[in-house]
């Protein structure tokens, strides 16, 4: 029997050189015990990102309704499926949820540069009791694994997020003084 100590809530990105056998794991990945939310990330050769796939347990928080990715790719919550144009209808009208994007944003940002052009990453946002279903998944496939505490990676993501505030503020500044000079 297992203390709520044994729990890791963890991000594993499994990385695969096959979009397709990404796309297939997703299938599994959905099922693993402790499974919050799972996506696909898809490079293409010409380097865009794209999310074909994701599932969030338990959807039908209005905020996720409003983003296929939800909270999965910021862990905070936010739907920035609607900055890549998958929620082409959704309406963002406050300034929590405009916050959300952000994170979400910022969360795209550190997960895109670990995919590389014609390859593709599985998310799952997890809360483990041991590593073994989540280990026998990417074996199957033959994903590399990466496991990454939720408060690390809550913690990169609001790095990235910082770093990006910074650099609209500086890009405003140099605007600024462009109008006047």
């Amino acid at each position: 029997m297992s203390d709520h100590h044994d729990h890791h809530h963890n991000v594993l990105l499994l990385g695969f050189e096959d979009r397709a056998r990404c796309r297939l794991a997703y299938e599994d990945a959905m099922h693993l015990p402790g499974a919050r939310q799972v996506a696909v990330l898809e490079r293409d050769a010409e380097g865009i990102l794209d999310v074909p796939e994701s599932h969030i347990r338990g959807a039908g928080v209005p905020t996720v309704g409003s983003g296929l990715v939800g909270g999965l790719v910021g862990l905070l919550g936010g739907p920035i499926g609607v900055l890549l144009g998958f929620a082409a209808g959704a309406a963002i009208g406050n300034a929590a949820e405009q916050a959300e994007i952000t994170d979400g944003g910022a969360g795209l940002i550190v997960l895109s540069s670990r995919v590389d052009n014609g390859r593709a990453l599985l998310v799952v946002d997890l809360v483990e009791d041991e590593t073994g279903p989540a280990d026998a998944l990417a074996a199957k496939y033959g994903a590399t694994v990466e496991r990454i505490s939720a408060e690390r990676f809550a913690e990169q993501v609001q790095a990235a997020k910082d770093q990006a505030d910074e650099d609209l503020a500086e890009d405003a500044e140099d605007a600024a003084d462009a109008d006047r000079g």
